[in-house]
């Protein structure tokens, strides 16, 4: 990422060199190409320079494109400011709220030198995301939508709970001592089960079990709610019940076990008026699926707008590189700020202890 910040540098001395003469000096001539800067009688020309950086700085270049084709159509909204403080927010929170060791976290792990360039970053980051989600939504298939729309749509439900856990394990614990812990609140959830069957009321049995403390006073009831916004394990279970069952077996989510009483359901929607949300699950669910399916859509989006390149060694470049985050999509993911980079900061922050191999950010 230094190269690049160089690179632009020059750049824009090169400009200056081309269009501002203020010495009175006639630009010299090598090889057929104009001389950009001379140093102790080596001359180096501006073909020479960007024969030099086009291959090392694509993605100065990349930047350049996708701005010129997203900043129109995606203006920036209230939502992408949000957005980008809520990122902000957790970088600095990462340095402590230091502004020095924010500044140098920014410059190891995203090659800019400022909140401003940082934000200018996260911003086409966002746009870019916004592109890649509408060419998904636009080439969904009919039966997909439908698909998805006869299986994982219901009307909103109501349920309450009863929520076990597993109660303060210490970072130190054993696997032993997870275990037993995890196999007690087991048991203790299958005996708050018995004492309903055996006729304790669920509001009375919430109220003296559950550990959801929010729900608890209430009698662990939950109101009506979309189960699309709940753990997977615990919509799929609550889907499955019939008004005023109960699932007969705790329900293992991460927050703990679970004893649900379904109490009521909702009529499901029509499609038209779901389909925008089945959409943007579908779109989610795939790149969920296929990490490399973020690059390759880019790549599309590009292609899509008419790229054309009047370099065949700067598109080579182009292809090189794309082609290379697509086959060591590994190390590439959505990051906790929700950018696509080739390492997440929580790694990088906790000695890579996911295995990733540690590299400069380079948000594309």
């Amino acid at each position: 990422m230094k190269k690049i910040k160089i690179g632009m540098v020059l750049s824009t001395l090169l400009v200056a060199c081309f269009f501002v003469t203020g010495c009175g000096r006639e630009i010299e001539v090598k090889n057929g190409s104009k001389v950009a800067v001379s140093v102790k009688g080596n001359k180096y020309t501006a073909t020479e320079y960007y024969e030099k950086i086009k291959e090392e700085n694509i993605t100065t270049l990349i930047d350049m494109i996708d701005h010129g084709l997203l900043d129109k159509k995606y203006k920036t909204s209230s939502e992408e400011k949000a957005e980008i403080d809520r990122q902000v927010k957790q970088i600095r929170n990462y340095s402590g709220d230091n502004e020095q060791t924010f500044l140098n976290m920014i410059k190891q792990y995203f090659g800019v030198d400022s909140e401003s360039e940082l934000r200018e970053m996260l911003s086409i980051e966002y746009k870019r995301k916004l592109a890649v989600d509408d060419y998904i939504k636009s080439n969904l298939k009919d039966s997909e939508i439908q698909k998805y729309y006869e299986e994982e749509i219901s009307g909103e439900i109501e349920a309450s709970h009863i929520l076990i856990t597993t109660g303060e394990i210490a970072k130190e614990a054993t696997d032993e001592e997870k275990a037993k812990a995890d196999e007690e609140a087991l048991q203790k959830a299958k005996n708050v089960i018995q004492e309903y069957k055996n006729g304790e009321k669920f509001d009375e049995l919430a109220k003296k079990y559950s550990e959801d403390k929010a729900t608890a006073e209430n009698g662990g009831s939950l109101g009506y709610f979309d189960p699309a916004t709940m753990v997977e394990a615990f919509a799929k279970a609550v889907k499955e019940l019939k008004v005023d069952e109960y699932t007969e077996e705790p329900v293992k989510t991460e927050y703990g076990y679970h004893i649900i009483l379904k109490t009521g359901e909702k009529e499901k929607p029509e499609l038209k008026d779901v389909e925008k949300k089945i959409k943007e699950a579908l779109t989610e669910q795939k790149l969920n699926e296929d990490n490399s399916l973020y690059y390759e859509t880019l790549k599309a989006v590009r292609e899509k707008n008419k790229i054309s390149w009047n370099d065949d060694e700067l598109k080579n470049a182009y292809e090189r590189y794309m082609n290379n985050l697509i086959l060591n999509v590994t190390i590439f993911f959505f990051c906790e700020f929700n950018c696509v980079c080739k390492i997440c900061v929580a790694c990088a922050f906790t000695n890579h202890s996911a295995g990733h191999k540690k590299v400069d950010y380079a948000c594309l």
